[in-house]
């Protein structure tokens, strides 16, 4: 059981010619109805091993400099050497060193993979992501987004497994204790204050106007050539840039609260008092100071972080621009004789498709207005690139003139050898590759000393808190969360802990006026849910809010109750949640889960799938 948004990929590929299961949903009544997801495995975790001994030992002596490529060949043997002694590859054993604490604390988590994946049920878009981007990161919400995968063996049987969570679909109620057993993706709550207002005013901040930029020539695009947009799966990049920017807008907003930052420069100096004590400061004194310099440090490069986002991103960037800058690199290597770097940087090359000339000029376009917007219009560089003209007229003619326009023309020109450095877009790569290379070694010198103090503070704060009372930052990493189901005040009124099907109705009755083209409405029901099936139980609960700690990643987390059955599903958390990044606020932070009882009632009656929900409550296949 996860998400519908984390398999929606993995959806529109199974489809076949003529269906759309993204809009209209699938659901396997038998084995045989099941369809194979390609390049999709499950991970189960099966042991931690603490490797902190051996990673230090050998990383000792390391200069910063060093340290990264050094750790990475370090995990990578220790990964390996753990995955043959449980097995090897062939047993399935998968094996990834994680760093804990910044770099204090290393932990190797031991994994059984299973690779062999099919998708049994996907309700349909508008059901898996009700209400769309306006109900995106908040509550009371009316979404289920869920879906079911189901796991086969190396001989093609389904999977049996000893240890499993049951379903409890008699369900929860306000006050109940939940866990959750999740891989939160990553946190910042470690990071000092100087570190999150560098965010604020220069990283986070670049970032959002990004995406921004993003979405508006992708949404522009998609609005003027509708079927073309389809055939590209824009829809799903636009919402997953549309998540990211919500989920920024909200960050930034709790980076400008004063109480928030206030409550972090408390907490930052109890902590610096600690280290200056005597018997520490020796090792840990300066190291909070020495961090607010680096960030000063950054900050006389912030025109980079917003204008060399993305250079190399298949998505974001304008295919001429990602050719003419890998075209570049492959002279560049072949010149200086290495083959096997200049083979993989083809076939990097090779892989850049083409997109249409109207999405490559606007995304084209965009890069140029944040050079512009970053550097200033006058600075000589960016003059070179624009010539007196608009961003736009900038990029319509250069992707008139260059061959890198169009994958035939530009493989055909970097694999003759003669790349003419005239061309339009080669000569924007040559532009604006030094003020590139000057915020890449400056970002190479701080970087590495960032992380060497990041890693000495989590070995503070070990030493002074242990593992349990301050838990490390988030990292993708197995984590049990515990939290109590209860509403929480918002908008002048209270947000009640459960949702019901009748406020799914409701939510699409009363926009039903606001959208003549139900189309375009977040809030209109797919067919099979229209009319109201005559035997819906509306008091279903759909969703529910309740305060355990959660964050990006944990999406498809299952909510236990106090038994250890399985009563819901994470797939979001409320707008309050969004500063959880760097700060946890239990007044107001909720974590949004759909709730079983409303998968259950929906599987029976609107999809006909009573096989699977037999199968959910009793554990055994109807075939």
């Amino acid at each position: 059981m996860t998400n519908h948004h984390c398999v929606r990929d993995g959806v529109a590929e199974v489809s076949r010619p003529g269906e759309d299961l993204i809009y209209n949903g699938f659901f396997a009544k038998t084995l045989a109805d099941e369809r194979v997801l390609e390049d999709t495995h499950v991970d189960q975790l099966i042991d931690i091993l603490d490797v902190t001994d051996e990673v230090e030992a050998r990383l000792r002596g390391v200069s910063d400099e060093d340290r990264f490529d050094a750790q990475e060949d370090v995990f990578s043997e220790v990964q390996d050497r753990i995955t043959e002694e449980r097995g090897g590859e062939a047993a399935g054993i998968n094996v990834e060193v994680i760093s804990l604490f910044a770099g204090g604390h290393y932990s190797a988590y031991v994994f059984r993979r299973y690779s062999n994946l099919k998708l049994v049920a996907a309700p349909e878009l508008q059901i898996g992501f009700y209400g769309g981007d306006p109900d995106n990161f908040t509550y009371p919400r009316y979404n289920l987004d869920f879906s079911f995968l189901r796991v086969y063996d190396d001989e093609g049987h389904p999977l049996q497994t000893d240890d499993y969570f049951k379903l409890d679909d008699d369900g929860l109620e306000p006050g109940d204790p939940v866990f959750v057993v999740g891989n939160p993706g990553s946190t910042s709550r470690l990071q000092t204050v100087a570190e999150l207002e560098f965010r604020r005013d220069v990283s986070d901040k670049g970032v959002l106007e990004f995406v921004n930029r993003r979405i508006d020539v992708l949404q522009a695009f998609a609005d003027a050539q509708p079927a073309v947009a389809e055939r590209m799966d824009l829809v799903n990049t636009i919402f997953r840039l549309q998540n990211t920017q919500k989920a920024y807008r909200g960050q930034l907003k709790g980076l400008a609260d004063p109480v928030i930052i206030t409550k972090r420069t408390r907490s930052q100096e109890e902590l610096q008092d600690s280290l200056e004590q005597p018997g520490r400061a020796s090792e840990y004194g300066g190291l909070i100071e020495r961090l607010a310099e680096l960030q000063r440090t950054k900050r006389a490069q912030a025109a980079g972080y917003g204008s060399f986002l993305g250079l190399t991103s298949e998505e974001y960037e304008a295919p001429t621009l990602s050719r003419a800058l890998l075209a570049v690199q492959v002279m560049n290597v072949s010149r200086g004789g290495n083959p096997d770097a200049a083979s993989g940087m083809r076939t990097r090359f090779r892989a850049i498709d083409d997109v249409p000339a109207e999405l490559d000029i606007a995304l084209m376009a965009a890069r140029f207005q944040e050079w512009a917007a970053g550097y200033g219009q006058d600075t000589p560089w960016v003059q070179s690139i624009l010539q007196g003209r608009t961003a736009e007229e900038a990029a319509r003619a250069i992707h008139a003139r260059s061959l890198m326009a169009d994958s035939a023309t530009a493989v055909a020109a970097v694999d003759s050898g003669n790349l003419d450095p005239s061309d339009p877009a080669i000569a924007v790569v040559m532009a604006y590759i030094p003020p590139f290379s000057a915020f890449q070694q400056v970002l190479g010198r701080v970087s590495p000393e960032e992380e060497r103090i990041a890693a000495k503070l989590g070995r503070a704060r070990m030493e002074l808190y242990g593992t349990t009372h301050v838990p490390p930052d988030a990292t993708f990493s197995l984590r049990i969360a515990d939290g109590v189901v209860t509403g929480f005040p918002y908008n002048g009124t209270i947000a009640p802990a459960f949702t019901t099907l009748y406020g799914l109705y409701d939510r699409h009755y009363s926009f039903d006026a606001q959208y003549p083209d139900s189309s375009e409405s977040p809030w209109a029901l797919p067919e099979r849910w229209l009319p109201v099936p005559a035997d819906l139980d509306l008091t279903k609960e759909v969703d529910f809010v309740f305060t355990a700690d959660i964050i990006g990643g944990n999406s498809g987390s299952p909510v236990l109750d106090q038994d250890l059955e399985v009563v819901g599903l994470v797939f979001d958390g409320n707008m309050e949640s969004l500063p959880g990044d760097y700060i946890y606020l239990p007044e107001l932070n909720r974590a949004v889960a759909v709730d079983v009882r409303g998968i259950v009632e929906a599987l029976a009656k609107v999809y006909d799938m009573s096989g699977l929900v037999s199968e959910l409550r009793t554990g055994q296949i109807v075939r």
